[in-house]
């Protein structure tokens, strides 16, 4: 049975902060350029300047945790599709990104 009211509520470590803060300026880099997505930036600026706050907690809205989620999904899964087309060292160099993606969904964003 699903909860009711879920905590949105997170706090991350000073490492997983920058990294979050870093994909999120990289995906609004990629979704400026269309207003098609004018949702998403306006979730991503919200996350963004919360997660630039120096706030322990980091309170996020239903809205912005499930387009957070979904676009760390969409981006753990093209790292991977990358990782299983390349060779040796290109996979050696994205497999740290994609395991400290792969551990913040798991960790924080798992449902």
């Amino acid at each position: 049975m699903k909860k009711l009211f879920q905590n949105y509520n997170y706090e991350f470590t000073k490492n997983e902060k920058k990294l979050l803060s870093s994909f999120c300026k990289q995906s609004l880099k990629q979704m400026e350029v269309e207003n098609k997505f004018y949702a998403e930036t306006k979730a991503f600026n919200s996350i963004l300047n919360k997660l630039e706050q120096t706030d322990e907690t980091i309170k996020l809205t239903k809205d912005e945790k499930t387009r957070f989620t979904n676009q760390l999904k969409l981006n753990v899964e093209q790292i991977e599709k990358q990782m299983n087309k390349s060779w040796f060292i290109k996979k050696w160099l994205m497999k740290s990104l994609y395991t400290q993606y792969s551990n913040l969904l798991e960790t924080h964003f798992k449902n």
